[in-house]
């Protein structure tokens, strides 16, 4: 009875994994991508908002400590929503957050995006 047990169990997992690892897979290349997309502008940036390579940097470091500050808290809230609403959540402020960074015209309007988009995340 046990064997049974144990053998549906790691069937249920298998099929698990195999649909949620593509998705979440997807989810973190496009994080990735959100992490790194200021090295890709960093030229329009620096032309049209004339930006250093010390303001793209800082920008850049200052997603982490937004990030860093609710890993645990964020942590702890999933337990007590959903996961799919917290994952919508992430999604959606981070596409904000996306979008309101093409608004911006100053070098600490950058900084506060990229605070609040590693907070987002």
């Amino acid at each position: 009875m046990q064997l049974n047990t144990t053998s549906i169990a790691d069937r249920a997992r298998r099929r698990i994994m195999r649909r949620l690892l593509p998705y979440l897979f997807g989810l973190f290349v496009i994080a990735y991508l959100d992490r790194v997309n200021v090295s890709y502008a960093a030229l329009q940036m620096k032309s049209e908002l004339s930006f250093t390579d010390e303001v793209l940097g800082f920008g850049a470091g200052i997603f982490f400590w937004g990030y860093f500050l609710l890993e645990i808290p964020g942590s702890i809230l999933v337990e007590k929503w959903s996961a799919r609403r917290w994952i919508a959540r992430i999604m959606i402020s981070w596409g904000v957050i996306a979008i309101l960074t093409g608004f911006v015209q100053t070098k600490n309007q950058f900084y506060l995006l990229r605070f609040l988009l590693g907070l987002g995340e």
